[in-house]
């Protein structure tokens, strides 16, 4: 009887050994790339290296951001200060780097 539950004792420890060796010997799992994120607004301010963008919600604070210009970046249209965009966007280290800024146009005309 104590044969047998020190035999299996000593079992459960060798195993337990075993799978710990295998949890440590794997690969760590690969940093995920940084994801897109959107923002749509009034440009408040441009230069050829970045873009600030307003955006305003009513009921709600301005969210004003500025976004790297790199030779990557793919934009479409030609902006301009007051003129409506759409930026793709990823957060790095550095700040927020602009990947594709499509002019939607104009400031629309304030109702009366």
């Amino acid at each position: 009887m104590n044969v047998r539950l020190l035999l299996s004792g000593v079992i459960s420890v060798l195993l337990a050994f075993a799978s710990a060796n295998r949890l440590h010997g794997q690969d760590p799992a690969p940093a995920t790339p940084p994801h897109d994120q959107f923002l749509a607004g009034t440009i408040t301010a441009l230069s050829a290296t970045s873009i600030t963008v307003t955006r305003t919600v009513m009921g709600k604070e301005s969210t004003v951001r500025t976004f790297a210009i790199t030779s990557a970046t793919e934009i479409k249209g030609k902006p301009k200060v007051d003129w409506r965009v759409t930026v793709r966007f990823v957060s790095e280290e550095g700040g927020d780097r602009a990947v594709r800024i499509i002019v939607r146009g104009p400031p629309q005309p304030k109702k009366q």
